[in-house]
């Protein structure tokens, strides 16, 4: 069986509307809230004055979220591009996103080379759901063919294994630099760890700031990966 088709079959295993990501969750709201202050904060120092200059293509931009993010932030629609595997989150996404998104359903190993060159390539917490190996190289090959010189790939996932789902698994930043080899890896470590931040929020969501403060608490890494 291969990758593509196993990660359809483990979707399909999972709850369709889990409580625990609704953003009427605290514990969903603020690290989302928290990725975009990094996000930001990073486009910022990397000089990117004008975020309607830039192309960007996600690659498994599920139900469009991301995407509709980057455009309340002033990337034009019109340069922004999508890729999603599963049929029923490409059917949503559309139904989301402004027609001058083009989105494409499919597999992205076959499908980015369509979409590029463009000045960043996304992905959020896709590879943590792929665990075959060589899949996960072909897919950042193809991303890091996809990125324009000068551009990125900005990555955002988790490096941590959890021991309760057998389908996914961390990506640790030590792999992140392996699958990009050619690439100058600039990581900032954020998002307190999910179970722990459902914890606390229950007593208070401040207190998702104040836990957060400890690095080794956080289990995901936003990085910039620079193609010079």
């Amino acid at each position: 069986m291969n990758e593509p088709q196993s990660v359809r079959e483990r979707y399909a295993r999972r709850e369709a509307q889990d409580p625990r990501y609704s953003l009427l969750n605290p514990s969903a709201l603020l690290p989302l809230q928290e990725r975009q202050r990094a996000m930001m904060a990073l486009f910022a120092r990397l000089g990117f004055a004008d975020l309607s200059a830039l192309s960007l293509l996600e690659v498994g931009c599920g139900t469009g979220s991301n995407l509709l993010e980057l455009i309340h932030v002033g990337f034009m629609p019109d340069r922004l591009a999508g890729i999603e595997l599963l049929h029923e989150r490409f059917d949503m996404a559309r139904s989301r996103l402004p027609e001058s998104v083009q989105l494409l359903q499919g597999d992205a190993t076959v499908l980015a080379p369509q979409l590029g060159p463009v000045d960043i390539v996304m992905q959020a917490t896709v590879f943590s759901s792929l665990l075959d190996d060589a899949f996960q190289q072909r897919l950042a090959d193809v991303m890091w063919q996809a990125v324009k010189p000068g551009g990125g790939v900005l990555w955002y996932d988790f490096t941590v294994d959890n021991p309760r789902n057998k389908d996914v698994r961390g990506v640790a930043l030590s792999r992140v630099k392996q699958l990009f080899p050619q690439g100058r890896v600039q990581p900032r470590r954020i998002t307190l760890a999910p179970p722990l931040a459902r914890a606390v929020v229950r007593l208070h969501p401040s207190l998702y700031t104040l836990f957060n403060t400890l690095p080794a608490l956080r289990t995901h890494v936003l990085c910039w990966i620079a193609k010079d």
